[in-house]
């Protein structure tokens, strides 16, 4: 069965949805466009509003352990920067990241809706040009197997929504865990090659159900329990740019 790109997502803002695309261009050396490109900082963080730079996990809001976070959704325009922000379909919020007023406009939101203390005062910092606000400091997309998220479904006797796993591209027509054998090899997707890179470990993020922020499953023990260890999905560092669209066919190279 031929291996073929099933879903495009980004983040553009760390800890909130993803946002779906048909088609993007990868470059050499760089995460997903615009994937957290932006990132909340909360009141304990020791981030540097005035000049932001990655840093670990722990200094934004998460999903991890701000699960309220996943009863929002947004939509992110290209062209001028606006995120929208919507709970239960209704659009809650909107602004321009890139602007100060924007960015005040949708942290009011956030304010009002996460608790107070020292995960509160949220704060969105932009990631200098050349990085961005990804769980570790390499510029790596993130792949996952859909194959592999049904067997952990076979393991777990209930649904698997593939976007606990907050991956970038979505590949289907592969072998379940067929990705662990990938490392140290290059894929060729669309007009883009990718060297995959290391497995992704899996942490109490992907525990909240995507679509209301619900804290139904634990799929780090499902992992451990049913394959010896927590892993899904794998890194990949962009070796040759190009265009990548839903539909387009995988192979190793």
């Amino acid at each position: 069965m031929p291996i073929t790109l099933a879903d495009i997502r980004r983040y553009p803002v760390k800890g909130l949805a993803s946002d779906a695309l048909q088609e993007t261009t990868l470059s050499i050396g760089r995460a997903l466009p615009n994937d957290r490109r932006w990132a909340i900082a909360h009141a304990a963080s020791r981030i540097d509003p005035a000049a932001p730079h990655w840093a670990e996990k722990k200094e934004f809001l998460m999903l991890a352990k701000d699960e309220k976070l996943g009863q929002l959704g947004v939509a992110f325009d290209d062209e001028t920067n606006i995120l929208t922000i919507t709970r239960k379909g209704k659009q809650v919020s909107r602004g321009k990241l890139d602007d100060v007023t924007g960015r005040m406009l949708l942290q009011t939101f956030l304010s009002g809706f996460l608790p107070d203390g020292p995960r509160g005062a949220p704060k969105i910092v932009e990631a200098p040009s050349d990085e961005q606000f990804t769980d570790v400091p390499d510029p790596f997309v993130s792949i996952i197997n859909l194959a592999s998220v049904r067997d952990i479904e076979r393991v777990a006797r209930e649904p698997v929504d593939p976007l606990r796993f907050r991956g970038n591209l979505y590949l289907d027509g592969a072998q379940a865990w067929a990705e662990q054998d990938w490392i140290g090899r290059k894929l060729q997707i669309g007009d883009a090659v990718l060297e995959v890179v290391e497995p992704i470990e899996r942490c109490a993020a992907t525990n909240v159900n995507p679509v209301d922020g619900a804290v139904d499953m634990n799929v780090p023990m499902t992992l451990r329990r049913g394959f010896g260890h927590v892993q899904c999905g794998v890194y990949a560092r962009v070796t040759a740019g190009g265009r990548v669209g839903v539909g387009d066919a995988v192979a190793l190279v």
